[in-house]
């Protein structure tokens, strides 16, 4: 076969040849271009990078790349080479080399492999072992289709029920009339589904017929005697299109094979006899004889002994060869088909196949028409029923007698069990193992060994003895879509290269095209055997810092390189939950009640150390999550519900935050304090005796553990007056799927509400602009909420209702481990990871766009139309960036420094924060003076005004309010301190005024405060005053001197 012409990423699906010529033209063009390359293709790309004249490779730009290609290969648009290139240069360094292009191949090469192997080999759950109810060997499981319910049968005759979810209902003993139980082995069980029976085969050569409608407690309706021989193994067929037709086979220690045919089975399988009692719970039985001699009308039998006196193991009726297997350990006539021709009534037709050493047992697969045996010389072989000279395959890798096999049929798959108790999983069109698994279910050397796979429920069982042992298949990974092998633990984008980054508990890094979703890069390893908890991007995005529970923090770069590892737990292993990387240091949280910094000017040896933070200890529990606010303002959330904030500059912690408690700080140069607060660690200081913030008894407050734990922390930095208009501007989430809005200026808790009830633990991000709000819960449903209007003024009342829900979804089965928002071609876009696995991205209306991973690969276009929603009263608004009402710049006398309650101290001032009653007092008089901007939600008093569908909607025009009078400033209470009277003949008239650069001078340096310019201009003004004075001043004398004199 030639293979220069077959793609290597070829995504065609079987049956695919069916279609036509344009259709798989169409397909082939849509495929991405390193899809549709051949080998020839990467063999001419290579000797352009790497010519055999040059000792070194060749690196090529993007304009080198998109021009010199489409030459060398003939084929593609330089845009698709474009494209192509983009996805190579990971790190942007605007070159690529035969490496990394090939690397790329590579990647997406076993990508589709991984694929493949997981739609092939199926995933199992841990062992489970059910109890131990049977005393002696298990001989049989099945499982009952019309009752949803498995039956166990044991060689001392006890039965046992096991509903669907293999809990035990019953165990019933099987008796006999005339043979007691401790002398009854039973040796096969069936089931007869079409008629609602069982067939029980016993060492008293009877096959038992019990009903399993009857109103008797498991009465058994027919019991076939006068067997020649002790039935071993049995079988039952019915046809499906007509259930009256059946056929029960069985075979038994002398070498018969016997069938029954029945013609009448939903009306009765025998003929009752004419002096039968009319009780139809009375047991009738049948005779052999009158079954061979044709007395009973309604069936027919049927028996040949071609196994010579050998017992035999298996027998089953197969409608499509409309013949009997059956099998013995001999090695000849190990297996015989006999059928017959349909005008005859006697078995005529018989074949067989001879195999060295015998084999244990067999199965047959319609379908490939194939038979499988398991042999005691260790193989597996593959029949042709046609063919009995050889088999047509032969599965090696067995290293001791195979006890059991048989077919997957819908994966085309063959399970095979050996005596050492290893189970294979075999690909029958390769003939390949391509799954092992080592059994050490017993320690016993000499077992009976069940083996049946329960297809339809994904169930293997395995009995050794009366031990009952079962795997469950995990959900079919073909059809479920992962990103990662394991749960993702964090996922981030990077705005620079369009790209998101996630890891898992694997230690893996992967990097995908927003654009596509196709992975383009990954790390494998980067903390070991450790698994990554949490990832962050420098300002620049173009480092990227992952930590992890070993302790560390390792800084990358996109080519794989790692630059620093930050030793945050010092040689120990510990949480890290957090990276806070700012201007001048990172910050670390996670383990312990402290925060753990580095600081840049330290990250000259590949091993940075810590250094103290000046704040100390103030938490009571773990820290969870952080957020930083410029320019100077850090939270910390604590798994007790306390917020912290943090001077970032002066790391001191100011106040503490909690939604029905408060507490006082201690200061960490205070020894006494210190031990003081360790003495009180886990109890709440309250404000007033019995009281919390919000005026509710203690016994009030739901107190379990974790249940105030703060997840996540997001500041509103979009809302720029925050400080004016008393709104919130820090949201917080957690425990018991509150949210919780904050203004920290205030140090007051504005609203809050369950966004998901009974969720646990929740998580949130929001996007750049604040308009929408994400939290995502444990069950993998995420909430998109619109807070664009939400607590945007001061409220003196706490709100409870919740903003308006956009759209609530659940793209993941397990929990969300991590949300991220991004703008992308115009576009708000939602990207969450969770730990089943998988990446979703959506848009903020909750389309789902993909699965990161998936086959088929997206493309985001540009200036897609966003879908109207009517989610109750919410209507949807455009997705457009909005104008931010501002104060002009010309006003700086309506915001003055102490109104803003940031910290204006001068530096070394140990006073970090304004009073918090003279801040309470300023919003609430700028509240009453000054409007910003008219709110479309009213809250505060519980209305709703319906929103405008204006592009200025977010403009008032109405009648002005009142101004409150306010006091007049102090150039018109005291204007003789600033304004004089009109000089006479240029002289002020009062001399002893201190000039403006003199009161100047008095308060502030000029020289660094006022430009040249204008001291310059000053102190020309300051001499020609004083010249100008001088001058009167000599008049006046010469005038009182000429007075005199006259």
């Amino acid at each position: 076969m030639n293979y220069q012409n077959i793609p290597l990423l070829e995504n065609a699906e079987p049956g695919s040849q069916s279609f036509s010529k344009t259709k798989s033209d169409e397909k082939y063009e849509e495929e991405p271009l390193e899809n549709r390359l051949t080998v020839d293709d990467f063999k001419k790309i290579q000797n352009f990078f790497e010519p055999p004249e040059l000792d070194h490779t060749i690196c090529m730009t993007r304009e080198e790349f998109m021009e010199r290609m489409p030459e060398v290969l003939g084929h593609g648009t330089k845009e698709e080479y474009g494209e192509l290139f983009d996805k190579v240069d990971v790190a942007q360094d605007d070159s690529i080399t035969w490496d990394k292009l090939i690397s790329l191949v590579l990647l997406n090469l076993s990508e589709k492999d991984e694929r493949a192997k997981s739609a092939v080999i199926p995933q199992w759950k841990d062992p489970q072992l059910l109890p131990m109810i049977h005393k002696d060997a298990i001989q049989k499981v099945i499982f009952l289709k019309s009752s949803s319910r498995y039956l166990t049968v044991s060689k001392e005759g006890l039965l046992g029920i096991w509903e669907e979810n293999l809990k035990l209902q019953e165990k019933l003993p099987i008796t006999s009339d005339v043979i007691k139980l401790k002398n009854l082995w039973v040796t096969s069980l069936v089931s007869l589904e079409n008629v609602n029976k069982i067939a029980v085969a016993s060492t008293n050569k009877e096959i038992c017929f019990y009903d399993l409608l009857s109103t008797k407690e498991f009465s058994c309706q027919y019991k076939l005697q006068g067997l020649g021989s002790t039935p071993v193994c049995m079988h039952y067929w019915y046809n499906p299109q007509d259930a009256n037709e059946s056929i029960l086979t069985f075979g038994d220690i002398a070498g018969k094979v016997q069938a029954i045919s029945f013609s009448t089975a939903l009306i009765s399988l025998f003929e009752k006899p004419a002096m039968s009692p009319s009780d139809e719970e009375t047991t009738m039985t049948i005779n052999w004889a009158d079954l061979v001699s044709g007395y009973h009308r309604c069936c027919s039998t049927l028996e040949h002994r071609l196994h010579n006196q050998e017992w035999v193991r298996q027998v089953i009726y197969d409608a499509s060869l409309d013949a009997i297997i059956s099998s013995t350990t001999s090695h000849v006539n190990t297996v015989v088909l006999a059928w017959r021709e349909k005008s005859k009534q006697k078995w005529i037709k018989k074949t067989s196949f001879n195999i060295a050493q015998g084999i244990h047992t067999f199965d047959y697969h319609s379908r490939l028409n194939l038979i499988a045996t398991a042999g005691l010389n260790h193989r597996v072989c593959l029949w042709n029923p046609y063919v009995t000279s050889k088999p047509t395959g032969v599965l090696w890798g067995h290293s001791a007698s195979v006890v059991a096999v048989q077919f997957f049929t819908a994966r085309k798959q063959l399970f095979s069990f050996s005596k050492d108790k290893v189970l294979r999983l075999w690909d029958i069109q390769h003939q390949l193992s391509i799954q092992r698994m080592a059994c050490p279910f017993t320690k016993s050397q000499e077992f009976k060994c069940l083996f049946h796979f329960d297809e339809a429920h994904g169930r293997l069982f395995i009995a050794f003895n009366n031990q009952l042992t079962f795997l469950v298949m995990k959900n079919e990974t073909s059809k479920k879509v992962t990103s990662h092998e394991k749960p993702v633990t964090c996922v981030l984008y990077n705005s620079v290269f369009k790209q998101v980054i996630s890891s898992d508990t694997e230690s893996t890094v992967s990097f995908w095209m927003i654009d596509t979703g196709q992975k383009i890069k990954q790390f494998t390893g980067c903390h070991g055997n450790a698994e990554i908890s949490t990832m962050a991007l420098e300002p620049s995005e173009k480092r990227l810092l992952t930590g992890s529970p070993d302790g560390t923090i390792k800084i990358w770069d996109f080519n794989g390189h790692c630059h620093h590892t930050l030793n945050v737990g010092q040689d120990r292993a510990v949480d890290i939950s957090q990276i806070l990387v700012l201007k001048k240091t990172i910050l670390v949280v996670g383990w312990e009640r402290a925060i753990t910094v580095f600081r840049f000017h330290d990250f000259t040896p590949f091993l940075v150390q810590p250094e103290e933070w000046k704040g100390g200890a103030q938490h009571r529990e773990d820290i969870l999550c952080a957020a930083f606010l410029p320019p100077q303002t850090l939270v910390t959330g604590s798994y007790d519900g306390e917020i912290l904030i943090w001077n970032n500059s002066t790391e001191n912690a100011h106040h503490i935050l909690h939604p029905y408690h408060q507490r006082r700080l201690h200061s960490q140069w205070d020894a006494d304090a210190q031990k003081q607060f360790r003495a009180e660690e886990g109890h709440l200081l309250s404000l007033s005796a019995g009281k919390t913030l919000l005026g509710l008894n203690s016994s009030e407050i739901d107190t379990t553990e974790g249940n105030h734990a703060v997840m996540r922390l997001s500041f509103l930095e979009a809302r720029k007056n925050i400080a004016v208009t008393g709104g919130a501007n820090l949201v917080s989430c957690g425990g018991s799927g509150y949210v919780r809005f904050w203004n920290i200026f205030k140090k007051q808790l504005v609203a809050q509400f369950v966004a998901h009830s009974g969720a646990g633990p929740i998580i949130m991000t929001t996007d750049k602009m604040n308009q929408h709000l994400v939290t995502g819960d444990s069950n993998g449903c995420l909430k998109i909420w619109n807070i664009e209007e939400y607590c945007l003024n001061f409220n003196e009342d706490q709100v409870f209702q919740p903003p308006p829900l956009i759209k609530s979804f659940q793209p993941h089965e397990d929990r969300i481990s991590s949300l991220e928002t991004c703008a992308h071609s115009s576009r708000v876009l939602i990207i969450a990871s969770s730990a089943d696995g998988s990446i979703s991205i959506s848009d903020v209306w909750g389309s789902l766009i993909g699965i990161f991973g998936q086959m088929e690969h997206w493309k985001i276009k540009n200036n897609i139309p966003l879908p109207q929603k009517d989610i109750g009263e919410f209507q949807a608004v455009e997705d457009v960036p909005r104008a931010t009402a501002l104060l002009p710049e010309e006003e700086p006398f309506l915001v003055s420094p102490e109104q803003t309650g940031f910290d204006m101290k001068v530096k070394g001032d140990s006073t970090s924060m304004l009073n918090l009653e003279e801040n309470k007092n300023f919003c609430t008089s700028s509240k009453e003076s000054i409007t910003l901007k008219k709110k479309t939600y009213d809250f505060c008093h519980g209305g709703l005004i319906p929103k405008s569908s204006s592009t200025f909607r977010s403009l008032h025009i109405g009648a002005l309010e009142e101004v409150a009078e306010v006091n007049k400033p102090d150039f018109l209470v005291n204007p003789e301190k600033y304004f004089g009277e009109k000089p006479e003949e240029g002289c002020p008239k009062n001399q002893d005024i201190a000039s403006f650069a003199e009161t100047l001078r008095a308060a502030f340096d000029e020289k660094s405060l006022f430009p040249k310019e204008i001291l310059d201009r000053e102190r020309k003004a300051k001499q020609l005053c004083q010249q100008t004075c001088s001058r009167g001043k000599i008049k006046r004398i010469r005038k009182q001197i000429s007075l005199k004199e006259k």
